[in-house]
């Protein structure tokens, strides 16, 4: 085959976008690309199809050679910064898909795929069951009870689950909302937030970003600190995802991916499907994306980003916690300052 049938073939192939959930394949070869998958579902981005997320981009950067990025549509864009994440998390990916034949770069992808799909399945068994746990009220017994290995009578079906996934500016307590939203009268799409990613679970219409994404029901450690479920070795010898892959700063994808586990975990949905339209988990997990990648929320990202370090790695740098008053190093900080503002005085009245 040559170079210019292969183009081709590649094109024939080359889906509407990568970034949705593609069909379920088996990858029966062991490879390091599998373990890598996992991490990046989790922390770059979960729902993509990966073979056509490595098709798309390698013919984009031939396309990239005579257009300029910025001419491309916003979902391509963000499908190319995606595969240049890929590559560059991943060291010798690009030579081994310049160089690998289409087939190898299909196999790759799905490599990849069975890692975030794997991971994304045993993050979903797990939080079924601990999700439970979490929403009990203290001290008490969760009334009428929820069955740890069902899901049936989750989701709008109980008060208790029904009150956390009500959409956030909807009152559960009005008989009429409440009722609507069990017979599905009242169908909610994925980019209208339940209240249960606030804080307290309280939103305010006011200032929509108030306590967004800092509630207790995001359990960001149970998947990136803790050792995995299927690990039946005492906790303490095993090290978590994070530490494993090297990580030591929260992501905003995976912020947005434990949002949408938790999210399904409260559901009454059994199977995690892009099909399943009353969950519409892909719409949810995009939408929390659109607004945490938008450049215009910067200043309120990073202080969610920073809150979230200070939870999880607070030994971090990303943590940013400030100086200690009166410390050495603030007295160094402030004599630097000091001596420029003096040194620039000096300079201006020369």
């Amino acid at each position: 085959m040559t170079a210019e049938d292969a183009t081709s073939s590649l094109l024939s192939k080359r889906g509407s976008s990568a970034l949705q959930m593609g069909p379920r394949k088996k990858a029966s070869t062991s490879d390091p690309l599998v373990s890598h998958g996992r991490h990046f579902g989790r922390t770059v981005f979960a729902l993509c199809n990966y073979p056509s997320l490595l098709t798309n981009g390698i013919l984009r950067l031939e396309q990239l050679e005579d257009t300029p990025l910025e001419d491309l549509s916003a979902e391509e864009r963000r499908e190319h910064r995606v595969f240049e994440q890929l590559l560059d998390s991943y060291p010798g990916l690009l030579e081994r898909l310049k160089d690998g034949s289409e087939e190898e770069i299909l196999h790759v992808g799905e490599l990849i795929g069975k890692g975030a799909a794997g991971a994304r399945g045993d993050d979903t068994k797990t939080l079924k069951s601990a999700v439970l746990d979490w929403i009990s009220p203290r001290g008490e017994a969760i009334q009428p009870p929820l069955h740890r290995n069902s899901k049936i009578d989750r989701g709008f079906n109980h008060e208790l689950t029904g009150s956390l996934l009500c959409p956030a500016g909807l009152d559960w307590g009005d008989p009429r909302i409440k009722e609507n939203l069990r017979s599905g009268e009242m169908l909610v799409c994925g980019d209208q937030w339940p209240v249960f990613v606030y804080a307290n679970h309280v939103y305010d219409s006011e200032d929509p970003w108030c306590g967004l994404l800092r509630s207790r029901l995001l359990a960001y450690k149970h998947v990136f600190t803790s050792p995995s479920s299927v690990d039946r070795e005492p906790k303490a010898t095993r090290s978590g995802n994070a530490r494993l892959h090297g990580m030591n700063s929260v992501t905003i994808a995976s912020l947005a991916y434990i949002a949408t586990q938790v999210r399904f975990a409260l559901s009454s949905s059994s199977v995690f499907s892009r099909t399943d339209t009353t969950t519409d988990s892909e719409t949810f997990y995009h939408s929390l994306l659109d607004l945490l990648e938008d450049p215009e929320e910067v200043k309120e990202v990073d202080e969610l980003l920073t809150w979230w370090n200070r939870q999880v790695f607070p030994a971090s740098s990303a943590a940013k916690r400030a100086i200690s008053a009166n410390s050495a190093l603030s007295k160094i900080r402030q004599r630097r300052i000091a001596l420029k503002q003096a040194t620039n005085t000096n300079v201006a009245s020369s």
